[in-house]
């Protein structure tokens, strides 16, 4: 993690203890905006007060990437509107064939799996939720790799 990577996590934190909040537990059901480093499309929706299914699309000049994460939610005592959660789930890759003839030869597509721990907030009296995570993954179909610099920052519209 950078120096720049960790100013944003401690500036969420702080944003997030000072800020008003909501009262504990979820008060959204589902949210969709975008998720920063890498860039992706989130959707998150709740299917149990303290549990979320998470899907990510991630697109970049290379490829594409589709994640679902499931995730167990819990309020912070003392931190009313903040959440910890930590989960995980799957991934597959499809790259364009220039990438492929770089890094992959054999093969347009990879799987793999995916973890995820991290924060979640939801303001009071505003349909923005933020979260931010730690979301490392190994692909081990069609390839070998392991990403663990992944830490998000995702903001989101909440319905």
């Amino acid at each position: 993690m950078n120096v720049k990577q960790l100013l944003v996590a401690a500036a969420l934190v702080g944003l997030a203890h000072t800020a008003g909040a909501q009262a504990t537990g979820s008060t959204y059901t589902t949210a969709l905006g975008f998720k920063f480093s890498p860039t992706a499309i989130s959707v998150k929706h709740f299917v149990k007060s303290n549990a979320a299914i998470e899907g990510l699309a991630y697109f970049w000049r290379d490829g594409f990437r589709a994640t679902g994460l499931y995730e167990w939610h819990d309020d912070i005592k003392g931190a009313r509107g903040l959440q910890w959660y930590v989960g995980g789930g799957a991934h597959i890759d499809l790259w364009d064939d220039e990438y492929r003839n770089r890094f992959n030869p054999s093969g347009r597509a990879a799987a793999g799996l995916d973890g995820v721990i991290g924060l979640d907030y939801k303001f009071n009296g505003a349909p923005i939720n933020l979260s931010l995570d730690w979301q490392p993954s190994v692909t081990f179909i069609g390839a070998n790799y392991s990403s663990v610099d992944w830490l998000g920052v995702a903001v989101r519209f909440t319905f």
